[in-house]
């Protein structure tokens, strides 16, 4: 279990102090695109919240085609001064029923997915030995944070894929089973710069008990063990709430728009907090 006080990183200042003192089940899902090079405020408050110099970091860049996605990971978080940060290469099932992950895992105060495509790191990971040990270390205690395509993947529901635009529309999205860290919400990413607005209320409208999470990039939700989210970053958080929500998606045929009415809607900037379980913004 990560520390209840953080050994800070050089130079660094805590983001939140309830997150801080938090017992366990910290999440973390990133927009994407989150900064890397200058006040890297997101991934050092990972960092931080994992345990700060004493933090165990595992990467994990199953989603990326990019061959050093991982390892540039762990280059920053080397930098900031962390115990430990590895990279787990899992490149098939196999891999990932295999011996790496019981090697690192266990002693894990932090989890880092990287971003790609969350569909493949559903269809690689969903379901083995892996997805078992990052779920057991989240209720443990270990921060898992996800980047874009990692961070759609942490809830129980995922989008798995789909097109951009601001209108409702049949067939827009498609959705598949995630981690299951967290229930009852849908993660989106890369929210408002890929203009998803409009996938996200479908997805709604076509699920209304569960609630619509849209991160801009270079933003995160700090998700605590009270299902209580705060707003980290440089832009903004879309809350799409439909239990009140009317829509006719089961008249619609084809790709045919979606008529919705009624759907609450929150924008949450840096610093806000909101209570998934309520619905509602706290600290007003």
């Amino acid at each position: 279990m990560p520390p209840h006080e953080p050994a800070l990183l050089d130079g660094q200042r805590p983001v939140s102090t309830k997150y801080v003192a938090s017992g366990s089940g910290i999440l973390m899902p990133i927009g994407g695109a989150e900064d890397k090079l200058d006040d890297k405020i997101i991934l050092s408050a990972f960092a931080l919240l994992a345990g700060g110099k004493r933090a165990r970091i595992v990467i994990v860049p199953t989603a990326s085609s990019i061959e050093n996605a991982g390892l540039r990971y762990k280059a920053i978080f080397l930098g900031m001064g962390v115990e430990s940060a590895e990279v787990i290469f899992i490149g098939d099932r196999s891999d990932a029923n295999g011996d790496a992950p019981l090697e690192l895992l266990p002693d894990a105060t932090g989890i880092f997915l990287t971003g790609g495509n969350q569909m493949r790191l559903s269809a690689i990971i969903g379901g083995t030995r892996f997805e078992q040990l990052v779920r057991e270390r989240h209720l443990a205690g270990a921060v898992v944070a996800g980047t874009s395509a990692g961070a759609s993947i942490l809830s129980s529901h995922m989008v798995g894929f789909g097109a951009s635009g601001d209108t409702p529309k049949m067939r827009m999205a498609t959705m598949a089973a995630g981690f299951g860290l967290i229930d009852h919400v849908i993660i989106d990413q890369h929210f408002r710069q890929r203009d998803r607005i409009g996938r996200l209320l479908a997805l709604v409208a076509t699920n209304p008990g569960l609630l619509g999470v849209g991160i801009d990039e270079d933003t995160a939700a700090v998700i605590n063990d009270d299902n209580v989210l705060e707003v980290i970053g440089r832009h903004s958080i879309t809350i799409v709430d439909g239990s009140d929500m009317y829509s006719n998606v089961f008249q619609v045929k084809g790709h045919g728009e979606i008529t919705v009415s009624n759907a609450r809607l929150h924008l949450l900037t840096p610093g806000h907090r909101f209570d998934l379980q309520s619905r509602l913004l706290l600290d007003k």
